[in-house]
């Protein structure tokens, strides 16, 4: 009995700082597809700069200049509470980071994150973030998922992609082997980088990653749909993501959401996440669940639970 609870012991993660490191080594050898990895979804909306334009939703973009109107997009837009470097810290390993230009920035090749709004740190800042922090922790395999490509035309992706090829060099995880942990280290390779732009082909890069989400505002119905997607369409030999996020309406029905003075949406994932993150628990005892993104990734126990999914496998 004392030996089984020493063992047990072992194989509790106690930084999740560097939680992989950590992981049994039975799992060493196992896929990335197969590992549960913490994700932060909208990862850089806690930068929004609330003198910017509104990018979405479309019907408030024409009242991109009152105040009022870009403090309520900021409400309803902000997902995450802390910078990249702390969410990594946290232990989360997966990044959802939606890309733009500013109309008539006076730097051509600058771009910006955006959720709603645009952030105020640019992308090749957050970018020497990661790599730095990548480079300090060589055994956590960070996957960054780059999308939503707005008024980005082909020299910007030219410029980005030379951009982050000659930024993370030999740490990127080539498309052409199936990364596990053991893989990653013996080759000194952390980053893996998901470019969601079909006319880009490099082996550096990664296409898309699915993104399973139950656009909806109602947590049973997101549980409802997330449960069929595992169930029937969850693929077996590539990443995908269970995305736990909340999501607004994109018509009329939004203004009921809105136009709440005294809330944010910060505070409906407060009081949604955790029965979602119980739900996801229950699910993955009986399908396979690989990167689980969420909003607010740094409350409610969100990182140590998924976690310790990878422990019931082991």
């Amino acid at each position: 009995m004392a030996m089984s609870k020493q063992g047990k012991r072992r194989r509790e993660v106690t930084s999740y700082c560097d939680w992989m490191s950590q992981l049994p080594p039975e799992l060493h050898n196992r896929s990335l597809f197969m590992l549960a990895i913490p994700g932060s979804h909208d990862s850089m909306s806690y930068d929004l700069d609330i003198n910017s334009s509104i990018l979405e939703p479309a019907r408030l973009k024409i009242l991109s200049k009152i105040c009022c109107a870009r403090r309520t997009v900021n409400r309803w837009a902000v997902t995450q509470e802390e910078t990249i470097a702390k969410q990594l810290d946290a232990g989360v390993r997966y990044f959802d980071m939606r890309i733009a230009r500013k109309p008539n920035d006076t730097n051509p090749t600058r771009l910006f994150f955006y959720h709603g709004l645009y952030t105020r740190t640019d992308v090749e800042t957050v970018l020497k973030v990661i790599h730095d922090w990548a480079e300090k922790h060589p055994k956590e395999i960070i996957i960054l998922a780059l999308s939503h490509f707005k008024e980005m035309e082909e020299r910007l992706h030219i410029h980005l992609i030379k951009f982050i090829k000659t930024l993370f060099g030999a740490r990127l995880f080539l498309n052409t082997e199936v990364p596990t942990l053991k893989i990653c280290w013996d080759k000194g390779r952390n980053i893996i980088v998901s470019y969601d732009y079909p006319a880009i082909h490099h082996i550096e890069l990664w296409s898309k990653i699915t993104y399973f989400y139950g656009n909806s505002m109602d947590p049973t119905k997101v549980e409802s749909v997330l449960r069929q997607a595992l169930e029937k369409s969850r693929p077996s030999n590539c990443f995908f993501v269970c995305g736990l996020n909340l999501t607004l309406p994109e018509d009329v029905r939004i203004l009921r959401y809105i136009l709440r003075l005294c809330d944010n949406l910060k505070k409906v994932i407060q009081r949604s996440l955790p029965r979602l993150l119980q739900w996801v628990k229950e699910q993955a005892a009986r399908t396979p669940v690989n990167i689980v993104a969420s909003d607010l990734v740094t409350r409610d126990d969100f990182v140590p639970s998924i976690i310790k999914l990878n422990i019931h496998k082991s």
